[in-house]
Formats: structure tokens, C-alpha cells, sequence
């Protein structure tokens, strides 16, 4: 609801300032015009709003505005978003899509020009996003920021449509985010100089540190998948300018368990300075990105947050601009008509198009690493029958397939290890970044029933097992639910669950599964085209002679 004029009392935390102090907080039509340093009874903290600085929206499966219906629990009033999953599906229309949806909700979505659509040309997408594209989206005041910077390779060696996009951010003077997993040395400095701001696929100390030498901001990321606070939690405290948090990609399972919130209380955890962690989720991306979001400052939008206290971080209130979102177990924000849009274009597929035929004896094999978005890769001797390479369940050496969705292709058939199924398989039309189908599995049944599920419902991800089928329909894109939270989280759990029963010890297989298409992140991964050395930057074939 809007409330005109009113005031909040307790502990008011200032962390521009960096102090704590009893006081009142006056608002009138969203904005802060007063603060009252005094003496009051409440006993509850009062604080700036937390911020993601760096997430994508359709990871958590949900659409922006029931995504804000979730994350105000948490205290989250806004986030930094790069819609790129849904622009490598449907270009211009599908971020046009995300702004909308995000408008009709009180919540404050700061989206970014998509920079790598797709992320490479070894894979195909359902759109290209050329320097025009994103000249375009730069041009629009409710674009802040170029996003992600995946392709440093383009960076470092002068791609000219690459330093197009760069070119006009800085133009624009609107940041660049960047995305350089294990980049150092001269490649990192040249990165630096193009104009690069941030980076959150830092994994070690030693690789942050370099890059906040070069003039690089940190996000720690710590998602679904990747998880790096606890390498690099001490950056907080050491580089307290030069640190933002962020969780990247957030499944629905885990966002109703906590947002921002929840790194805070890690934070908290590690006995960090607590102005520098609240900092990290507050007052630096409102500097760096030069977000319109309030710091508990007067004049200043009212958006802030009241906690029990700030060890246990429990939120009760979430205001934005001056209205009250999330009361104490109740979210105020109502569920809004939206459209379905989606790129699809892929038939029911046969068994036999799953096939692998045995033109060697030993194999390239992905080895994923749980909570990791690195892979390495085996070279194993291959299972062989009847002329066709199979799945040895025995040493956990699975079939993994990606499907072109968008238009008729070979399927593209390799081996994975540490999924760990002893049966059944699953699929995903949630594959980074082109979003392609990807599934594994330990049969060729389960496989393909799996596959034909997800093209049966034009999108979403299935679990099959012994020919039983579990679903969770994803409509818009492929990629996200038009239902509420709750109930996405529910069939996401389902499916998590029966690929616990079916062996995998991964923690969160969906996510890692999405991210063996990433052929941008090293060190082996596969694509609709083939298997890709992310290393080299070049295709490798399945067999080593």
C-alpha cells in the first residue's frame, strides 16, 4: 500500500557514516526529509535496503515480478540484472519483456545492455545481438549499464565489434561488467584498460587481488551453483571499497530460503566488520552503478529495511520509496497478467539420434566439479557395445547430450563423470548461455524420454526414471514460470529429490547441469555444434587416437 507521510523509530544505521544510533526517520512521499538523532524505546534496527549487484533473473525461474514478490522477504529493494539468458532466446523482445514485467511491481530492477549474445559463435542462440543492438539498449535511460564482458578473448585481442560495445558504454559513461574466470597477467591489465569495471567469477584470493590491483571491482559470488564467499570472504575487510556481493544465479528453492540476507548472515559468520559487509550489499553498487536507491540519508528515496537485530538479520519490514512491501511474514506486492513468449523450434527426437558410434577406443570426458562452474577433462578407455559407445555406469561415465532448439540439428552426444545416476536422466532447456536442451543420463530411454518431455512442453526441465516422468513446465522462454514461488520451488525440489534417489551427490545438479553448455568457462564443456576445449577455443573431437 502507499503511505503518505510517516516516521520509523530504533536503531538507525547509517552506512555512509559508518555509526549506529537511536533516532527517528521521517518520511513524506517516499522520500527521507528528516533524521532525529534521539532517545527511543525501539529496540529494532533500521538500514538501507539490501542490493544484488549482479544477478540474473531467469535463473531463479520466476519472472521479475514474482522474483520482487520473493526477494522483499529478504530485505532485497533492488537488484543489478542482466537479462542475457532470455536475449540469447528472444533478442530485443524478450529484454523489452523483463522491463515490463519488472515495471508493473514496486521493486527497483537496474538492467543491463546484454554484451554477448551469444557468448561465443561456436554455439547457436535463438538471437545475435551485433554493436547496433546494444548501441540501441545502451541509448535507453532504463538501461544502466553494459553487462557481463564474457568474451575477454574479443577484449584482448582487439575484436572489433567487441570494442564497439565498449566504446559506446564508455560514450555513454555507463559501466561495463566483466566476466574473466582465471584471466592475470598483460591479458588482465589489457582487459582492465578497455574500460572493464567488475568481475564475479574470482574463485581464488590470489586472482581477486590481482584484479582489484588492475582497478577491477570484486563481486563475491556465492549462488546456487558457484559458491566463493568462503575463499574469498576476507577481501571484505581488506578491500572494503572494492567489494560488492552478489549471487548471480539463484534457483527458486533457495531464494525462498534467503537473498541478500542470507550472505550477510554468512558474512556475519566470519566475524567481519559489519559496516563493511552492509556496505558491500548497499552503499558500493549504489556508487559504483549510480543506482537511484536510497542510503538512509535525508532526501534520499526511502528504502530501507527493519531487522531484529544485525547478528541474526532477520527482516520484518521491507520498504520501497516510502511504501511498505513485506510486513512481518506478508508480502504486499500483488501478482500481475502477463504474456507467454517463447522461441522454440525442435521436434521429437528418436533413440537412435542419441547414439554414439565407437570410432576409437578412448574418450574426452567432462569432470564436473560440485558447487564449481570449472570442469577438467578424462581420458578414459571407452564401454563399447555392439559398435556404440555406452554409458559405464560402474566408473559413473554418463551420456551427456545438447539439442538444438531453435532449428533441426545432429544432437550432440559426449560423457560426463560425477553426475553420478545409477538410472534414469534429466533435461533442461536451461543451458547458459545459448539455452539449448542439455540432459544426462545413464540409459538411452530415460535419456530421450527426458529430452522429449522438455520438447513436448516447449521449455522446462524434466527428471525421468525407470519411464516415470517428473516435469516442471517453464513457458516463458524456456527459461521461466509465469506461477507463483512457492509452487515452482515445490516441482523444482521434486525433481532435485528424485535425482538424489537416482545417485547424483551434487548438490545442485539442475545448476550444474545448466552450465556444462558454457563454453566460455574452462576448462571442457559441450555445445549444440560439439565438444569444446575452453581453454584452446576450439572444438575437440570426442575420441583421442
Amino acid at each position: 500500500m502507499k503511505v503518505g507521510s510517516f516516521s520509523v523509530k530504533g536503531n538507525i544505521v547509517d552506512v555512509v557514516n559508518k555509526e549506529v544510533f537511536k533516532g527517528e526517520i521521517f518520511i513524506e512521499n517516499g522520500l527521507i526529509v528528516d533524521i532525529a538523532k534521539k532517545n527511543v524505546d525501539e529496540n529494532v534496527y533500521i538500514l538501507p535496503g539490501l542490493i544484488d549487484s549482479h544477478i540474473h533473473v531467469e535463473s531463479s525461474m520466476l519472472i521479475p515480478s514474482e522474483f520482487a514478490k520473493v526477494a522483499v522477504r529478504s530485505g532485497t529493494v533492488a537488484i543489478v540484472t542482466d537479462p542475457h539468458e532470455i536475449a540469447n532466446v528472444l533478442g530485443m523482445e524478450g529484454v523489452e519483456y523483463m522491463i515490463e514485467d519488472g515495471n508493473t511491481v514496486p521493486f527497483k530492477f537496474f538492467f543491463g545492455a546484454p554484451s554477448c549474445v551469444p557468448a561465443t559463435n561456436f554455439e547457436t542462440s535463438g538471437y545475435v545481438f551485433d554493436s547496433k543492438s546494444v548501441e540501441k539498449l545502451l541509448q535507453r535511460d532504463d538501461i544502466l549499464y553494459l553487462s557481463e564482458m564474457m568474451n575477454f578473448p574479443g577484449v584482448v585481442f582487439n575484436d572489433q565489434e567487441v570494442h564497439a560495445k565498449i566504446e559506446m558504454s564508455k560514450k555513454l559513461n555507463k559501466p561495463i561488467d566483466g566476466h574473466a574466470p582465471g584471466l592475470s597477467g598483460d591479458e588482465l591489465r589489457k582487459y582492465a584498460s578497455a574500460g572493464i569495471t567488475t568481475d564475479h567469477e574470482c574463485s581464488t584470493l590470489e586472482e581477486a587481488i590481482e584484479k582489484i590491483k588492475v582497478g577491477i571491482k570484486i563481486q563475491i559470488r556465492e549462488g546456487s551453483a558457484a559458491k566463493n564467499l568462503e575463499a574469498l570472504y576476507s577481501l571484505i575487510d581488506e578491500f572494503p571499497n572494492d567489494v560488492m556481493l552478489c549471487s548471480d544465479d539463484r534457483h527458486p528453492d533457495d531464494l525462498l530460503k534467503g537473498h541478500v540476507d542470507y550472505l550477510v548472515r554468512k558474512c556475519n559468520e566470519k566475524r567481519l566488520d559489519i559496516f563493511n559487509v552492509l556496505r558491500a550489499v548497499t552503499y558500493n553498487p549504489v556508487k559504483h552503478y549510480g543506482l537511484n536507491v536510497g542510503l538512509l540519508q535525508k532526501n534520499d528515496s526511502a528504502d530501507f529495511i527493519i531487522i531484529d537485530n544485525l547478528d541474526d538479520f532477520k527482516v520484518q519490514q521491507t520498504y520501497i520509496n516510502g511504501e511498505i512491501v513485506f510486513d512481518n511474514g506478508n508480502v504486499l506486492i500483488k501478482s500481475v497478467n502477463n504474456k507467454i513468449l517463447n522461441n522454440f523450434n525442435v521436434d521429437i527426437i528418436a533413440k537412435s539420434d542419441l547414439e554414439v558410434e565407437a570410432k576409437g577406443e578412448k574418450i574426452r570426458v567432462i569432470e564436473a566439479i560440485d558447487g564449481e562452474l570449472f570442469t577438467k577433462t578424462l581420458i578414459v578407455d571407452a564401454k563399447i557395445k555392439n559398435g556404440l559407445v555406452v554409458q559405464d555406469i560402474e566408473n559413473d561415465i554418463l551420456k551427456i547430450s545438447v539439442v538444438n532448439r531453435y532449428k533441426k540439428s545432429k544432437i550432440i552426444t559426449g560423457f560426463i563423470k560425477n553426475f553420478g545416476f545409477k538410472t534414469g536422466a534429466i533435461a533442461s532447456s536451461i543451458a547458459h548461455d545459448s539455452h539449448n536442451i542439455i540432459a544426462v543420463g545413464a540409459n538411452d530411454s530415460d535419456l530421450l524420454n527426458a529430452i522429449n518431455k522438455v520438447i513436448e512442453n516447449r521449455g522446462g526441465v524434466a527428471v525421468s526414471n525407470n519411464g516415470k516422468i517428473y516435469d516442471l513446465p517453464l513457458p516463458i522462454a524456456g527459461l521461466m514460470s509465469n506461477n507463483p514461488a512457492e509452487e515452482v520451488a515445490l516441482a523444482y525440489e521434486k525433481i532435485n529429490k528424485i535425482t538424489k534417489e537416482i545417485g547424483t551427490k551434487l548438490k545442485a545438479p539442475l545448476m550444474t547441469l545448466s552450465f556444462m553448455a558454457l563454453l566460455v568457462i574452462p576448462e571442457f564443456k559441450i555445445g549444440d555444434k560439439g565438444l569444446f576445449d575452453g581453454n584452446k577455443f576450439e572444438f575437440v573431437d570426442l575420441f583421442v587416437n
